[in-house]
């Protein structure tokens, strides 16, 4: 278990105090600002001792306070979506001392949990859940409250959603079905665009006021009743509503789609906050709070580059010095990056396609040097896939860099719109295996089970960073879709030669003839770990390199030379690439032992990388002795097979 820290009443005199909501809701609301000071200043010097998700909470100190404040906690429903924004709420909700263990083994998840706390109502990790969930807890509290013979539900859900999740179609899919429902809950949008602060101050916070009060929401009902007896008079007032809140509100859209729209508000003004969140608890049906917040507010470093600061090492909190290790060499990321600048310099068919991810991608340089050839289409996973498809059908040459476990989300878009029209859009999959400090959600452990099932898909495991450069290339060379998965972080520190070259495709790679009679098949980079075992065992050691089209050839020469085979993979292994070497020894009436290394069936939590791989048994140590396990138990049942 990672040590508490201690927060020390001097410093924080007030936050000290507050373990959970309850004793926030005990003071008295001229407070809340002071809660608000200390409870960032303590965000910014925790998170600086370890790193983690940082600017987006930074900005949502004020509404977390007002939420819990406002409403009955964990009794009334809170929703965060994604959780970047939610380390305030876990320092609220008894998890305050703790907060510097975020991110690190046995220590607080990266997002919202519900084995965590019961004040985290909704696991979250992936963007643009919480209406969904909110809705389906809202429409749950209603039928409780039927069933007491009650007319209105007294349990309140609340989902509060970043303008960047609103971009998902999931967000507006939910809105929608909210709307007609006609449910009570309140979605809170919290806008941190920089672009429409101007948005921001006393006017708006003074028809945020007016349209949540009560009086209004009275006067706004009874003037329906009585003019709906009045058809003419009637449409013309409710043309008159929209027209006169669409001139000085942006809430129409919402308003349209079935909610009461307030907005937008400064999302840190607290005393606003408060009383437009009283006001609007009391509301019957589907509200909205439009909250306009800034990344980083409160730190200037941050504020000035949210985008930098949004999850930072340690820092230094008086400098603004981010603390970073050095590298061996290039991340994969990068040299994916660098990849697409050289085939975009030589082939202008090359289009690359990012769905809200050019830093981690590795996308930031082509995005300068190639503008009109980039597209950041949003969170919209599904929508980047069947984009990249139309692109293709016009005989361009999209790369959609993904991160493997949001490709997830366009599974449906990848199999009907890529791969059922055999459509050469290049997939480059990073953050393939394990990803270490944001856990469960993130891993990328199932990437290879649900794509080489797809007809048409050719699927690639590079064992370095120079056979990712040249299967990349390989793949723009196909008739049809590819992707390539390669992990997070360095290489093994190969030469990475600036030649592109094509890797035969279906063709392994024999990297150690063995005589012990064991042949070790090595999907991807836990190549360079499973090579000393090799070595020590005079085993046979081949770098697979494609996991479809298998290398059947090989397979089948190996079979007749050796009496166990080892498959080494960093993806589950149920349905992995060591389940197709066992399906296609099967085909071919072969029958010898097998084992299958690479991720158990469960789900791996947070830590750093290298304490994932440990805890999947895919560190050095371990594929090692799991490798000696075998072989040790194999061995010894032919010495005693020969010795009968």
């Amino acid at each position: 278990m990672v040590e508490a820290t201690h927060c020390d009443p001097r410093t924080y005199p007030l936050l000290s105090q507050i373990g959970t909501p309850a004793d926030l809701r005990a003071l008295p609301p001229k407070q809340l600002g002071e809660v608000c000071r200390e409870l960032r200043e303590y965000l910014i010097n925790t998170v600086a001792t370890r790193g983690g998700h940082f600017a987006a909470g930074l900005g949502t100190v004020e509404l977390t306070v007002a939420l819990h404040y406002v409403y009955d906690t964990p009794n009334d429903r809170l929703v965060w979506d994604v959780g970047h924004q939610a380390y305030p709420h876990k320092v609220l909700t008894g998890r305050r001392d703790r907060l510097a263990s975020v991110k690190q083994k046995d220590g607080l998840a990266p997002f919202p949990t519900r084995s965590e706390s019961p004040y985290d109502t909704f696991g979250v990790g992936h963007s643009s859940t919480s209406i969904s969930a909110a809705l389906g807890m809202a429409v749950a509290a209603e039928r409780e409250a039927q069933a007491q013979g009650l007319e209105r539900a007294t349990r309140r859900t609340v989902a509060v959603i970043g303008d960047g999740a609103m971009t998902a179609g999931m967000a507006f899919e939910a809105l929608n079905n909210a709307g007609s429902l006609g449910t009570d809950m309140l979605v809170v949008l919290n806008d941190n665009d920089m672009s429409i602060s101007e948005n921001v101050g006393a006017l708006s916070n003074y028809f945020a006021r007016i349209l949540s009060s009560r009086k209004y929401s009275a006067l706004r009902e009874t003037g329906k009743k009585v003019l709906r007896k009045m058809p003419t008079a009637w449409e013309l007032a409710r043309r008159s509503e929209a027209y006169f809140k669409g001139m000085v509100l942006p809430g129409g859209l919402f308003e349209e789609l079935g909610f009461n729209y307030i907005g937008p508000i400064d999302g840190h003004d607290s005393d606003a906050l408060v009383r437009t969140l009283r006001n609007q608890r009391q509301l019957p049906g589907p509200q909205f709070l439009h909250v306009v917040t800034r990344k980083g507010k409160g730190y200037a470093p941050a504020e000035g580059d949210p985008i930098k600061w949004h999850g930072p090492g340690p820092f230094d909190p008086a400098s603004g010095t981010i603390f970073k290790e050095k590298a061996a060499g290039p991340a994969f990321s990068q040299v994916f990056g660098d990849w697409l600048c050289d085939m975009a310099e030589r082939d202008p068919a090359i289009i690359g396609i990012t769905p809200a991810m050019r830093e981690g991608s590795g996308l930031v340089e082509y995005s300068k040097r190639f503008p009109d050839r980039y597209f950041d289409v949003a969170i919209a996973e599904q929508h980047a896939v069947t984009f990249a498809a139309g692109l293709a059908c016009e005989g361009l040459k999209p790369v959609v860099a993904i991160y493997s476990t949001f490709l997830q989300r366009g599974y449906d878009q990848l199999v009907h719109d890529v791969a059922l029209q055999n459509l050469p859009v290049v997939f480059a999959l990073d953050r393939a295996g394990l990803v270490g400090g944001d856990g469960a959600t993130h891993q990328g452990a199932y990437d290879i089970s649900f794509l080489r099932c797809i007809p048409n898909l050719v699927l690639m495991a590079p064992a370095d960073e120079n056979e990712c450069r040249q299967m990349l290339y390989t793949a723009t060379t196909l008739p049809g879709p590819s992707a390539v998965r390669y992990p997070r972080g360095q290489g093994s520190g190969a030469k990475i030669e600036a030649a592109m070259s094509v890797v035969p495709v279906g063709k392994a790679e024999l990297r150690r003839e063995g005589r012990s009679g064991l042949a070790i098949l090595v999907f991807g980079t836990l190549l360079a770990k499973a090579a000393p075992v090799a070595e020590q065992l005079d085993a046979t050691l081949v770098n697979m390199r494609y996991i479809k089209p298998l290398d059947i050839d090989l397979l089948r020469e190996l079979a007749q030379r050796h009496t166990a085979f080892i498959t080494v993979e960093e993806n589950a292994t149920a349905g992995g690439a060591g389940s197709a070497v066992a399906e296609a020894l099967a085909e071919l009436g072969v029958s010898l032992p097998i084992h299958h290394i690479g991720i158990p069936d469960r789900f791996i939590e947070h830590g750093s990388r290298d304490d994932c791989l440990a805890a999947a048994g895919l560190h050095a140590a371990g594929v090692a002795e799991q490798i000696e396990r075998f072989w040790s138990t194999h061995a010894s049942g032919l010495r005693r097979s020969a010795a009968n």
